[in-house]
């Protein structure tokens, strides 16, 4: 009570506090597996976008680099192609093969015939080309230049032939046909021209392999550069992840840029590779298709195709990554703060 001026002050009563009922604080702020999950997708499409922008920041030594890696990827992609083209042409002549019947020389021309016939009906036989005597004798005439002295013979020393085209293209099915031929008895020789067959065949078997070791020795070419420029870049921000690890960034934040880096290098080397390849192949379509022709033949040349294409990105993507991948857990570990 206040006795100057006779009145009485009351003092208002405070209000109690009212404690906020659930979690407080960084409680209200948990994340749920989602959320983790759009996070970590929003960050890798962010530091991805950022390694193509920082490639492109330095254009002139990016190139460099990128040309350097398609030629390493052009060279063992044109050859894995030509490889597909020649396998391609060899099993056209695999399908040629043809089995030489030279039969008896008692046997006339109508006996020939005859025998000829009966073979068309076989299975095994795609095609049949006879040959008769006096066709042989001026064949040979005309390619030895003895007419004159085949003319004083008093009878044709040359016997039928009967020319077949099996349908069987592995070595070993055209050894039993050929075999099974030569046991009938209008049959004296069976002859399978088979030595052009097996050198062409030990010439694919060679290609091959030396394609396939240089694919590796190149691969390995677009490795250790992709990893050298991994490791320049990884030096130029030193400093930079120096602060990053002093404020809690851990190894696998610190790594991602460079591997999307190494990324975009194999993507983009790959995408040059492959117009290289193909601009090659037109370049080449018209000659190889004016020497189809000579040999009265339509093939026409084929390019990586759909899977060959898809190949080479893999790889190159692939070796990009690892190439990364290795120059950052082998320099990264060296550059820790002080």
């Amino acid at each position: 009570m206040d006795k100057k001026r006779g009145a009485v002050r009351v003092q208002p009563t405070p209000k109690p506090v009212v404690e906020p009922k659930g979690p407080r604080g960084a409680e209200h702020h948990h994340i749920d597996r989602k959320g983790h999950s759009d996070n970590w997708r929003r960050h890798h499409v962010d530091v991805c976008k950022g390694a193509l922008r920082k490639l492109l920041t330095t254009p002139v030594a990016s190139a460099m680099t990128i040309a350097v890696l398609a030629i390493a990827l052009t060279l063992p992609g044109f050859l894995f192609s030509a490889l597909d083209n020649m396998r391609t042409i060899a099993t056209g002549w695999e399908g040629e093969t043809r089995i030489s019947l030279y039969l008896q020389p008692s046997l006339s021309d109508a006996d020939a015939d005859r025998f000829g016939r009966q073979l068309m009906l076989r299975d095994d036989i795609a095609a049949i080309d006879m040959i008769s005597r006096e066709q042989g004798l001026r064949e040979f005439a005309r390619i030895s230049g003895f007419s004159d002295v085949l003319d004083t013979l008093s009878d044709n020393p040359l016997p039928a032939v009967v020319v077949l085209m099996p349908t069987a293209t592995s070595t070993k099915d055209l050894g039993l046909l050929r075999a099974s031929f030569e046991a009938l008895p209008e049959v004296d020789e069976a002859v399978l021209d088979m030595e052009w067959l097996q050198r062409l065949q030990a010439i694919m078997g060679l290609a091959s392999r030396a394609v396939y070791v240089l694919g590796v020795l190149l691969g390995l070419t677009v490795l250790l550069v992709i990893g050298n420029t991994i490791r320049v870049a990884i030096e130029s921000r030193r400093d930079e992840i120096v602060v990053s690890k002093l404020v809690g960034a851990t190894d696998a934040w610190v790594r991602r840029p460079f591997l999307y880096t190494g990324f975009w290098y194999g993507l983009i080397a790959a995408l040059v590779a492959w117009v290289s390849i193909q601009a090659a192949w037109l370049m080449l379509e018209q000659p190889v298709e004016q020497l189809a022709q000579l040999y009265r033949s339509h093939y026409q040349l084929q390019g990586l195709g759909l899977m060959g294409s898809l190949w080479l990105f893999v790889c190159s993507v692939l070796l990009g990554w690892a190439g990364a991948g290795l120059a950052v857990h082998r320099h990264l570990r060296d550059i820790e703060p002080q």
